[in-house]
Formats: C-alpha cells, sequence, structure tokens
C-alpha cells in the first residue's frame, strides 16, 4: 500500500523523532573497555535477538542492547559499556527497516525510516542507502543507522523503495535529502 508524499506513514514519527533527540546515543565509540569474550549473543538474518540460540523476546531488552552496540573497523560487532565488551554475532545487518515515509519528491524527497528498534533515520549523504548482490542475483538495500551498523530494509519497504527510482545523470537511484544514491547495474 502506497501513501501520499504528505501523508504519514509511521505512526508516532514526530514522537519518535523527539524522543531519539533527547535521548541521544550512548558513546559506544568513546568507550574502550576490555573484551569480555563471546557470551552467544547473536543477531539472525531476520533481525531477531538471541541469546545462546534462544531468541530474546523481551523487546525493551533488546531496545536497550541495541543502544549499547558497536561495529569496530575490522568488521566485529560488540555489546559495549564503559566496563565490558561482549561479541555478538550477526548474520547480516545490525537492524531492519521495518517502515518508511517520504516526504516531498523529486530531489526534495526525503525518505525517513524506522527500524525494528525504533531508531528513525533519514537517508542522507550521512546516513547513505547502499546496495549489495542476494544469493539468488537480486539487490538487498541498506541503510547507514549509526557508527558502521546498518539496517537491513525489508522487502515490504523495498517495494515501496522501488516506487521512487528515477534516472539522473544516466544512473538508476534514489533521491533522499539531496543525496542520490545509484542503484548499481545487473
Amino acid at each position: 500500500m502506497s501513501s501520499s508524499p504528505q501523508e504519514p506513514r509511521i505512526a508516532g514519527l514526530e514522537a519518535l523523532l523527539q524522543h531519539a533527540a533527547a535521548q541521544g546515543n550512548a558513546p559506544v565509540e568513546r568507550w574502550d573497555p576490555p573484551y569480555c569474550g563471546d557470551i552467544g549473543l547473536a543477531i539472525r538474518a531476520d533481525g531477531t535477538w538471541t541469546y545462546r540460540g534462544s531468541p530474546i523476546t523481551r523487546m525493551p531488552l533488546v531496545t536497550l542492547f541495541s543502544r549499547v552496540l558497536r561495529r569496530d573497523a575490522d568488521g566485529k560487532t560488540f555489546l559495549v559499556t564503559p566496563t565490558e565488551k561482549i561479541d555478538v554475532h550477526v548474520a547480516d545487518a545490525h537492524f531492519l527497516a521495518v517502515e518508511m515515509e517520504v516526504r516531498g519528491t523529486d530531489r526534495d524527497q526525503q525518505l525517513i525510516f524506522r527500524t525494528n528498534v525504533d531508531d528513525v533515520v533519514t537517508a542522507a549523504a550521512e546516513h547513505p542507502l547502499s546496495f549489495k548482490r542476494a544469493e539468488n542475483d537480486g539487490l538487498k538495500p541498506y541503510l547507514a543507522v549509526r557508527g558502521r551498523l546498518t539496517a537491513l530494509v525489508s522487502r515490504s519497504v523495498t517495494y515501496d523503495l522501488l516506487e521512487r527510482v528515477t534516472e539522473h545523470d544516466g544512473h538508476t537511484g534514489l533521491w533522499s535529502r539531496g543525496a542520490f544514491f545509484p542503484i548499481p547495474a545487473g
């Protein structure tokens, strides 16, 4: 189902944006605690967090963990506090982009995403969209959320994205907040 460019799709978007601005993110990039090992935390490809193979079903706990998640330059992901650093195995992406709202049109449009842990991120130069080849030779869109953490754009949201694809300087892609994100050719 598609909405008009000005019709809000993400329930409570303004409240989520205000809450995110008030909360801020934990300064995980500045923390350098000792490594404490692997206790069995993982994020499955479908976004489910697990502990020793069992799903973590308490969403407030998952959200709390997501706020202290960090991916280091070597590609490894950790749950980080000021006093410890623990492995988190990630099957695909750290989050899922589960909703999208579109504001404006053409070059002025903004693609605003909500993740499965209620991060609200507008695709822009500082939060780029990227595309990777899937096993079935299709493309999977990803959104940079914070630090080196990414969200896989869910299938239903990907269909909404495809409705927004346009041409620019001989490339197919998407506009958001003045940035053009090219989609790689087949």
